[in-house]
């Protein structure tokens, strides 16, 4: 399974991908939440990792779109952001985000997260 990264930051994009590719899982890419609902309905990714601040349509909003659909309710999300107030952790986890990830984070910080979700090295 892959893991599909949405971001609107090109570089975030590859910076996280090679990290995913690190744990053996192959990713794919999206520039925003709406381009993520149809990468996700191409084929279900063992994880999301969504940026929160994004045109189109932004994280918290792919994130209760994707929570509306029963038959994502156990998909794994993780909202990767530059959004560090207590309220906005609050709310992302509050829309059904799993885990939450402040920007900038190191490699350890990412991977931790992503095993408190059950996304460990394949």
């Amino acid at each position: 399974m892959d893991a599909l990264v949405i971001d609107d930051s090109r570089a975030t994009r590859a910076m996280i991908g090679r990290l995913l590719g690190h744990l053996g899982y192959p990713v794919r890419e999206a520039a925003d939440g709406r381009e993520g609902l149809a990468r996700l309905a191409e084929r279900r990714p063992r994880v999301v990792l969504v940026d929160w601040n994004m045109p189109n349509m932004n994280g918290l909003e792919f994130i209760r779109a994707v929570r509306a659909d029963p038959s994502y309710r156990d998909l794994p999300v993780v909202m990767v952001t530059t959004e560090a107030e207590m309220s906005q952790v609050v709310r992302a986890m509050a829309a059904g985000a799993n885990e939450y990830v402040m920007k900038p984070f190191t490699a350890d910080v990412l991977f931790e997260k992503l095993a408190l979700v059950g996304v460990e090295a394949v």
